[in-house]
């Protein structure tokens, strides 16, 4: 769901999801037509407006296009929102309490470029940044596996240890060197952790690091009690069986920090929840009324 504002950037958006959509629903029809046979019949005569789906071809595999560097670039991003979404959990904020800014470190930020926005909308933050200066933000922790190096060093072991403990070692191109001795796969482990492991999640296979600002605001507090309002209000209209698409009066009774920020926010609340009106009081406990009302018509675009 998308709201449409008459640019063909929205426009060129919402037919790519709903293609996309399309194609992959009579995809699977067509593949689980043989386990559901009435559910498919039903949905693919409901999408194609053809005869039926057991009379369809079975779909081959060079009629879907392969992207493998997009599926690779889209498993980062969620592996992105995924880290931003733990540290919030860890630090106890909420999803829909906005956050300033999140730090992206890889390799190779430049493939993450043209998801920014997905990834600020996902994890809920103001600000996506990208960086290649990984150092800046982590760094690698070498652990010595004794059962495999001992039986090979033997009273050696003791030194490179402590060579570890020092910091007395690096990174080669065969490995890691810790004393002056090269160690073997499998001797050691060496994984890539935040310098602020409070805020910071490394990505799966050291790809990279996650920082997130958990600092907060009375401004993002403020936004972030909106948000909860409209989920609240968002819940009432499905609790009244309401379309989608059905406008509303609402009427919130609710405490009063949740009622400052509705009023702030107040255009906001009215977008997201197809409002032609926002009534806010405040009261010791929540309580919302939505009456339907015919929607306004929309200038044409």
């Amino acid at each position: 769901w998308r709201a449409r504002d008459g640019s063909a950037e929205v426009e060129a958006d919402k037919s790519d999801a709903y293609d996309t959509l399309s194609t992959v629903l009579v995809t699977l029809c067509k593949v689980t037509a043989p386990l559901l046979p009435m559910l498919t019949e039903t949905v693919y005569r409901g999408l194609t407006g053809e005869g039926s789906v057991h009379l369809a071809d079975w779909p081959a595999r060079d009629e879907l296009r392969a992207d493998p560097e997009l599926v690779a670039t889209m498993d980062l991003v969620r592996d992105v929102c995924s880290a931003g979404h733990a540290i919030r959990k860890a630090v106890g904020h909420r999803a829909r309490l906005p956050l300033r800014r999140l730090v992206v470190a890889t390799a190779d930020p430049d493939r993450l470029q043209p998801f920014t926005d997905l990834i600020a909308d996902e994890v809920n933050v103001k600000e996506v940044v990208l960086t290649d200066e990984v150092g800046d933000v982590a760094g690698h922790v070498l652990t010595l596996v004794h059962a495999v190096l001992g039986p090979r060093l033997g009273p050696d072991t003791q030194r490179v240890t402590a060579a570890v403990r020092n910091g007395d070692w690096v990174r080669t191109e065969d490995g890691v060197t810790a004393g002056g001795v090269a160690l073997l796969p499998g001797e050691y482990e060496l994984v890539l952790r935040p310098l602020n492991e409070r805020d910071g999640r490394t990505l799966p296979d050291d790809a990279g690091v996650v920082m997130l600002d958990t600092a907060t605001d009375a401004e993002l507090e403020s936004e972030g009690l909106a948000r909860d309002a409209v989920r609240l209000i968002q819940q009432a209209r499905r609790d009244a069986g309401l379309h989608v698409a059905d406008c509303v009066v609402v009427g919130l009774a609710c405490p009063a920090p949740m009622a400052d920020a509705v009023e702030a926010h107040r255009a906001y609340v009215a977008e997201q929840t197809l409002a032609t009106e926002v009534r806010v009081a405040p009261a010791d406990v929540v309580k919302i009324d939505v009456t339907p009302v015919p929607c306004p018509e929309r200038a044409p675009s």
